[in-house]
């Protein structure tokens, strides 16, 4: 029970309460014209004067109950309480606005935007509030029954409403961790990519500068594209993680763009093949093809060992979209070694997409990476 009273006092506000808004406005309007107008046409009114003067404090109670709901309580069944008390020490007759009801709205605002801190302080102010109020009317067991009903009912409504949204903010940080994985993972692939192209760039040039000093110039200005290219995706990657906020960037690439992966110029030479339709996966199966024959393109020029030649083959097979990553470097004898990190995220990849990855030595020599994912992930 220590433990429930503790946390309740350590809960923190709401994030979802805004500033004063347009319904704000026309909220306290409506309410400041319902008093004038109570004040007005109500000739059995005690001390009619002071009573509106009284009750048109609740109008700023109104604007910032969202913001400050705790002080907005105070002034509202503060007004309640000090009616209250007028009424019992000057023996007067009834002094209550039925517009005054509006304080259960800053009850309701209490509950449901207030911190944990806020609730406590503000419940027992009410409760004491309330306590003079029926005490100053001598209302009835019924009445009393009644009354405390329609305020547990006005708690309850806050509760679930409050309960509500944070489940649903919840949900949004999930997701937004959720995106901030796959980004994660995005990078690593491709910043692997880009650097074992780096890598590969660096070391023909050792060769180049030796027999032909002329083109070395054009191998450094290949490693400097590749690697400011590497630096502005990390950028644009990081800053997404980073933020709180969705921001633009620029969309995944896909199936359509493995062409780019083709070179002929150095090596290993790459070759890409697509067959079949491939303009309509859904776009997480697109990206992770995409990431797949990227990542096992930097698996197979950084470890395949006196590799020629790598090919990537992606075709369709019905409902099915099959990825085929081969290379002719010379396998090594002997038990497969244990997989990485990098082809474990590869697997667990397909897998949360419905589909499956292998690795593993080619029946012809060097090394095959196969995957196949559904056309429309499993959600």
């Amino acid at each position: 029970m220590v433990t429930f009273r503790r946390s309740i006092w350590h809960e923190p506000r709401p994030a979802d309460a805004r500033p004063i808004g347009r319904l704000d406005w026309l909220l306290a309007g409506a309410f400041a014209a319902a008093v004038l107008v109570e004040g007005i046409v109500r000739p059995d009114l005690a001390w009619r004067p002071l009573v509106t003067v009284l009750a048109l404090a609740l109008v700023p109670a109104l604007l910032v109950r969202r913001e400050r709901p705790l002080m907005a309580v105070l002034v509202g069944w503060g007004v309640a309480g000090l009616l209250s008390v007028l009424q019992v020490a000057a023996h007067a007759g009834d002094l209550g606005l039925n517009s005054m009801i509006a304080v259960l709205i800053l009850l309701y605002s209490l509950v449901r935007w207030g911190s944990g801190r806020e609730i406590v302080l503000g419940t027992a102010f009410v409760t004491v509030a309330v306590v003079l109020g029926m005490y100053a009317s001598s209302t009835s067991w019924t009445d009393v029954f009644g009354g405390s009903v329609l305020l547990l009912l006005v708690v309850a409504l806050a509760v679930v409403f409050r309960y509500r949204s944070d489940l649903w903010h919840r949900r949004q940080r999930e997701i937004r961790n959720q995106e901030r994985v796959a980004l994660a993972r995005e990078l690593h692939d491709t910043v692997a990519h880009h650097v074992s192209a780096i890598a590969v760039q660096a070391q023909a040039g050792g060769v180049v500068a030796g027999v032909q000093p002329e083109k070395a110039a054009e191998v450094l200005a290949a490693i400097e594209s590749e690697a400011s290219r590497t630096l502005e995706e990390m950028r644009s990657m990081v800053r997404v993680l980073r933020e709180e906020e969705a921001v633009a960037y620029a969309p995944q690439p896909g199936v359509a763009d493995l062409p780019a992966l083709a070179r002929a110029d150095a090596t290993p030479t790459v070759e890409v093949s697509l067959n079949g339709p491939l303009t309509r996966l859904a776009p997480s199966v697109d990206a992770a093809l995409y990431r797949l024959a990227q990542e096992s393109l930097t698996n197979a020029v950084r470890h395949a060992r006196s590799a020629t030649r790598v090919r990537i083959d992606v075709r369709r097979e019905g409902d099915a979209v099959r990825l085929r990553v081969s290379d002719d470097g010379q396998t090594v004898p002997g038990p497969a070694p244990e997989p990485g990190f990098g082809l474990l995220g590869m697997a667990e990849r397909a897998q949360l997409l419905g589909g499956r990855l292998s690795a593993g030595p080619g029946p012809e020599g060097g090394w095959v990476v196969e995957a196949v994912l559904p056309v429309e992930a499993q959600a």
